[in-house]
């Protein structure tokens, strides 16, 4: 198995040590995601369905980027500021995800930065369709 690290063009800038998203064999690993416009590489702040909408698209770019999409995604971690906003931010997650529901997980949590929402995935799209 190979290991690969993925900058995808069109994608946030990683804030830290740490790679948009790894290829491990048939498995695409996506770094947390924040509201970060990619065009200005600045924070996107706004209400919990603004931000949740901007994370998602960052993550579909970096899942296109790596040959995957939406519906590779066979996991995900979201990360709450407010878990009394976990409704509205369900409801933008539902739109990007349609009958490709992954396995999730939700935690509410504090951040350092004044975002509202992050959000990492796992997808699973072999480097080789045959082994599909």
């Amino acid at each position: 198995m190979s290991i690969e690290r993925i900058f995808p063009p069109n994608a946030p800038t990683p804030r830290g040590p740490y790679s948009p998203a790894v290829r491990g064999g048939d498995f695409i690993f996506v770094s947390g995601q924040g509201p970060v416009d990619p065009k200005t590489d600045k924070l996107n702040s706004g209400d919990i369905r603004h931000e949740t909408r901007q994370v998602l698209s960052n993550l579909k770019t970096i899942l296109e980027g790596c040959g995957a999409t939406m519906a590779d995604v066979v996991r995900c971690s979201v990360y709450l500021k407010d878990g009394s906003e976990f409704k509205a931010m369900n409801e933008v997650y539902a739109e990007f995800f349609g009958e490709h529901r992954p396995a999730r997980t939700t935690i509410v949590c504090e951040f350092v930065n004044p975002m509202r929402v992050e959000i990492d995935c796992v997808a699973y799209k072999p480097e080789n369709p045959a082994r599909k």
